[in-house]
């Protein structure tokens, strides 16, 4: 069962950022998988677990990053990552990036956690704008029910070349060039307790409604540009 993470954790990861090759990572592996791959895995398969009870129908799967970077992508960044995450992601495809996930990643500096889509496709966006310009009922009261809160922030980049303009608050939605909520958060006394799985629970049911519409967003836009 998952207790928390302790400062080794931070303290290991700032290592790996100031150390990042491999006689320094052997010799500090015993506590990589003490206190890093263990406390995320047992995190994440937690959080799962409660998420697939609430929603037994949703074909998701976890997925826990490891720490070896693909040696084709190292651009002289060091063999290891010096943060690490678990998403939780469509079942059984091979364009899970282009689907919306829900994820929470570890760093030196503290933690995050949202849900978004890592590379929403343009067609997808051009979708999302029609329904903003149609003021879709369904999408204005999910829309409606995130500005509600304050902990989880819109932070997807805008196009440099606006789309078009909406009215507040639906502006801030409009130019965007994917969808990503997210909360960013230092070192504290929640990553360190079993508070993050009630916190993490308690957002990802709150985001599920916004996951299932972007979902089928995303499904429904693929259909017609494929047609």
């Amino acid at each position: 069962m998952f207790q928390g993470f302790t400062e080794k954790a931070s303290d290991f990861l700032w290592g790996v950022r100031f150390n990042n090759y491999r006689d320094w990572f052997l010799e500090h592996k015993a506590e990589y998988l003490r206190e890093v791959q263990t406390p995320l895995k047992e995190l994440g398969m937690e959080v799962f677990d409660a998420l697939m009870e609430c929603y037994p129908e949703s074909d998701l799967e976890l997925h826990v990053s490891r720490i070896y970077r693909d040696a084709r992508r190292l651009h002289d960044k060091g063999p290891y990552k010096d943060h690490l995450w678990f998403s939780i992601r469509p079942e059984g495809t091979d364009h899970w990036t282009r689907r919306p996930v829900f994820w929470f990643e570890l760093r030196p500096e503290g933690y995050g956690y949202g849900m978004g889509i890592y590379e929403a496709k343009p067609v997808t966006m051009a979708l999302f704008r029609k329904e903003l310009d149609r003021k879709s009922p369904e999408l204005l009261k999910l829309l409606n029910r995130l500005d509600s809160q304050t902990e989880l922030v819109l932070d997807a980049p805008e196009y440099k070349r606006p789309k078009g303009t909406a009215e507040p608050p639906l502006d801030k939605w409009y130019n965007r060039k994917g969808l990503n909520l997210s909360c960013e958060r230092g070192w504290d006394e929640i990553i360190g307790s079993r508070a993050i799985v009630d916190e993490l629970n308690r957002a990802y049911r709150f985001l599920m409604p916004f996951h299932q519409y972007v979902m089928d967003l995303c499904i429904r836009s693929e259909l017609n540009y494929e047609g």
